[in-house]
């Protein structure tokens, strides 16, 4: 409920419970004062009700002059109680000082009452006023005062745990980027290195073979000439990520590095045939189904499913044709890889099955499958990629 509908109920719950008192005349003076005289002060105090919240001064000065009235008129309770609810709103509403002002105009009202009916009727007609008038001037003033305070408390806990939150990913931000500049590092200073050092010999020996006037042809050639591209190549892209991994964080990402997808599969496969020839491999491509839009994530893996599929297949397949399938359905894109299984044993490279790993962990990310293994005298690669919405977020 709103606060604005909430004071309306207040105002229309006084209006009818003090109709209710005035219908069977439970007010003081019921025979001989007219009838105007008690219902004016509860038509002012309901009216002030609508704007206890935006204007609790202006409420409580006129609600004071209609309670005073409403006492020599005839005492009405629900008069009564709407103005203690006017000076609840007014310190709770209100400002600080409009907060201690109540308090001491409450104090001061409590002390002339009870003095007065002390003169008047005694000790016992004085501590019965100061009961009464503590419940009516000073007990809302405090209950205002406590949720007040309590509120502000609680709004210091929120601002203090939103600061916490905030210094906590100010930190975390901060732990990203220095990571992310410690691989961006060490992959230039290893793994870039590394390529460039092989760019710089492939160019030497192509200069060697130029020198002894080899055959464009020849397959020594041949091999140098895919060692320098896939060389300078890799060490373009490992620069591109470089600066990638480099960017600050701060919504500017690299323009310059591109996420592969199935559109570059096509010379993914005229690398593997020239770099597979002298292997006696050889590669075809089948796609079945509509491609359709692709999101970014599934594109991306699939792009390095292939990728690791056709490298492993260069490295461990043995003579023979080496078959890609991709399938695009409606919900899940189908990888498909078969090449020539060799099956005998062999020494491993550094980081063998460490592409298996990668193409598995890619598939689960996006809530797909992978398997892979020889069956009939071939080594078998089968993934599956959701295209469902819910992958286009993921990284």
């Amino acid at each position: 409920m709103s606060p604005r509908a909430l004071d309306r109920l207040i105002a229309l719950s006084g209006l009818l419970g003090g109709a209710v008192l005035i219908a069977f005349k439970v007010y003081d003076g019921a025979d001989r004062l007219p009838l105007w005289s008690v219902v004016l002060p509860l038509l002012v105090m309901a009216g002030l009700e609508l704007v206890r919240r935006t204007r609790p001064v202006l409420a409580v000065t006129v609600g004071g002059l209609a309670f005073a009235g409403s006492l020599f008129s005839g005492s009405l309770l629900a008069t009564m109680i709407m103005y203690t609810d006017l000076l609840y709103a007014a310190v709770l509403y209100g400002t600080r000082r409009m907060s201690r002002v109540m308090h001491l105009t409450g104090g001061s009202t409590v002390l002339v009452l009870s003095s007065l009916a002390w003169f008047a009727g005694g000790i016992p007609a004085g501590l019965l006023i100061v009961v009464v008038s503590s419940l009516v001037f000073l007990a809302p003033v405090w209950t205002g005062d406590l949720v007040r305070r309590h509120r502000q408390e609680a709004e210091s806990e929120r601002l203090r745990a939103e600061q916490t939150a905030l210094l906590s990913e100010m930190d975390r931000r901060e732990a990203v980027v220095a990571e992310r500049s410690r691989m961006a590092r060490e992959l230039h200073d290893v793994v870039a290195n590394h390529l460039s050092a092989i760019a710089i010999h492939a160019t030497g020996a192509q200069s060697v073979a130029r020198r002894r006037r080899m055959a464009e042809d020849d397959p020594l050639v041949e091999v140098l000439a895919v060692i320098r591209e896939n060389s300078v190549q890799g060490l373009a892209e490992m620069r591109r990520m470089i600066g990638l991994l480099r960017d600050s964080g701060g919504g500017e990402a690299d323009e310059s590095y591109a996420a592969p997808d199935l559109a570059a599969v096509d010379a993914l496969l005229a690398k593997a045939r020239a770099a597979g020839q002298d292997v006696g491999l050889d590669f075809e491509l089948s796609e079945r189904g509509d491609h359709g839009d692709v999101p970014v994530p599934v594109g991306l893996a699939a792009y390095r499913i292939v990728q690791e599929s056709l490298t492993n297949a260069l490295k461990h397949a043995g003579p023979g044709l080496v078959s890609l399938r991709l399938e695009f359905g409606s919900e899940e894109l189908r990888i498909a890889v078969d090449s020539p299984y060799r099956g005998e044993p062999g020494r491993e490279l550094p980081g063998a099955r460490a592409g298996l790993v990668g193409m598995a962990e890619r598939a689960g990310l996006l809530g797909g499958s992978f398997e892979a293994g020889p069956r009939d005298g071939c080594w078998r690669v089968r993934a599956v990629l959701p295209r469902g919405r819910e992958n286009e977020g993921r990284a």
